[in-house]
Order: structure tokens, then C-alpha cells, then sequence
């Protein structure tokens, strides 16, 4: 599978109202807002512990070098905040290796669609690389907020599989947009 280039220490990328920058150590406290939250971490069947989210930005890190992506830290150019994360990383579905989304919003900033607009751009980012046929969502069955936010990106469901997490059988649908669905979508989105 295609490896991202090297992320450049300045890698920035923007939109009106979020910027993704890599996560870092001293993100940990802020981050634990949203992954130490059990109703935002419901799809997860829990909580992290602090010690959990140090973990997550440290395996974010290893994929910044391994894949040239990963999970990036989603900030608030209003306020500079660190909202959660938002990113590409490479998953496993059944047997397929693929391109994913994902993102984490804390609460106080759900409703507002800046996970949305984060994940938008870290799709964009995705397909500016050659080789990058199709970007997924992997999205628990229940979690209709990650499903609203995939839908937004012009996906759609291409299967449904399971995930065992923390001992628990998960069952996910596979949302995903191809290249060419995604291109046809911001045209008809320019023209209108």
C-alpha cells in the first residue's frame, strides 16, 4: 500500500474555522477532554485513561513516520484550542488494507459541523496523492453522529463488518467515497 510522503515539521492544513497540525506530547491534556469522555467515546465502549491518551498520541506519531499520516490534532482558529483529531490513517477491513478517516470532536464543539470540515480536508489532503483510489469510514453501527459526518464527505456504505474492541464484537459499516465520486461531488458543489 501507498506511504504519504514525510510529514514536514511546519505541516499545516487549514479551513475557515480548523487547522490539523500533528499531534504532540503536550496535546495529551486537552485530547483527554475528548478521549476520556465516555459519551464521546461510546463507540470505543469507554473512556481512555490518561495514560491511554498518551498512548493514542504516541501511536499517532509512529504513524506519522511509518505512513506519512495519521491522526491530527483538530484546533479552533478562533480560539486556538485543541478540539480533538481528525486524519488519515491506514486500517484494516476484513481483509483489505485501506485509506481512513477518522476524527474525534469534544462535546462542547458537536453540532457545529467542524468535524466535518476537518475530515473534508484531511480527504482532500488524501487524494492530492497519487495512488490514493478511495478514502473509508469505519463507523460503528450506532454512532450516528460519525455516519452523518461520513455521509457529508460523499460516502457511502460499501459493507458492513465486525471489530472485536476491548472484548466487545463491534458491528461497523464500511462508509467510503472513491476519488472520482468525490471529484464529482465538489463539482456539482462549485457550479451551484
Amino acid at each position: 500500500m501507498l506511504r504519504f510522503p514525510t510529514l514536514p515539521p511546519d505541516f499545516r492544513l487549514r479551513t475557515p474555522r480548523v487547522v490539523l497540525r500533528p499531534l504532540e506530547e503536550g496535546d495529551a491534556d486537552a485530547l483527554h477532554a475528548v478521549l476520556g469522555d465516555p459519551v464521546a467515546m461510546t463507540a470505543y465502549e469507554g473512556a481512555f485513561t490518561p495514560a491511554e491518551t498518551r498512548e493514542w498520541i504516541r501511536r499517532q506519531r509512529e504513524r506519522y513516520l511509518r505512513d506519512g499520516a495519521g491522526l491530527w490534532a483538530l484546533i479552533s482558529r478562533e480560539t486556538g484550542e485543541v478540539l480533538g483529531d481528525a486524519g488519515i490513517t491506514r486500517q484494516r477491513i476484513e481483509d483489505d488494507e485501506v485509506w481512513e478517516v477518522g476524527y474525534h470532536l469534544v462535546r462542547s464543539a458537536w453540532g457545529r459541523g467542524l468535524a466535518a470540515e476537518g475530515a473534508a480536508r484531511a480527504v482532500d489532503w488524501a487524494f492530492g496523492h497519487d495512488g490514493v483510489e478511495s478514502v473509508h469510514a469505519k463507523v460503528r453501527d450506532t454512532n450516528l453522529r460519525s455516519m452523518n459526518v461520513a455521509i457529508r464527505l460523499g460516502m457511502t456504505v460499501r459493507r458492513r463488518f465486525e471489530v472485536v474492541y476491548r472484548g466487545v464484537r463491534m458491528p461497523h459499516l464500511d462508509f467510503a467515497v472513491s476519488r472520482a465520486e468525490r471529484s464529482a461531488a465538489q463539482g456539482r458543489h462549485r457550479t451551484h
